[in-house]
């Protein structure tokens, strides 16, 4: 089983539970890949590159934070490749007006002049949101 859970700016909800594990056959696998925010399986914990796995009701549990890491120049090279796009459309035409034209970096704002602009960011922060339409 891989748990993939991403709420950006947020801790994952535990969408898997110890009990849940009794249905899988012994010597399953769980990769939980948002171990890195508090994971999605509730059996789950942090491991690492060097201590990988560990073993809950018979459940093999893989939750390295940071998997990339294991691949340092593959990784870097595939993050490079997705985001090269948006540095070159920020540096061209400024923060304010890339984020104008393109709703994928508007999306991505969490900060403007000192305001919390992403929900989530804020209420992890217990900050209040402001509307980031209201400063761009």
């Amino acid at each position: 089983m891989i748990g993939a859970v991403l709420l950006p700016g947020a801790k994952a909800p535990k969408l898997v539970r110890r009990d849940d594990l009794k249905l899988m056959k012994p010597g399953s696998v769980i990769v939980d890949v948002a171990v890195d925010q508090g994971g999605c399986i509730e059996t789950i914990k942090p491991t690492t590159h060097e201590n990988p796995v560990y073993v809950v009701d018979d459940i093999i549990h893989y939750a390295v934070a940071n998997m990339p890491g294991g691949v340092p120049r593959t990784s870097t090279l595939a993050l490079t490749n997705a985001t090269f796009p948006y540095a070159k459309r920020l540096a061209r035409t400024g923060w304010k007006q890339a984020c104008k034209d393109d709703p994928a970096l508007f999306l991505g704002l969490n900060v403007i002049q000192g305001k919390v602009v992403y929900p989530a960011v804020a209420e992890a922060f217990g900050l209040p949101s402001t509307d980031p339409k209201t400063l761009v």
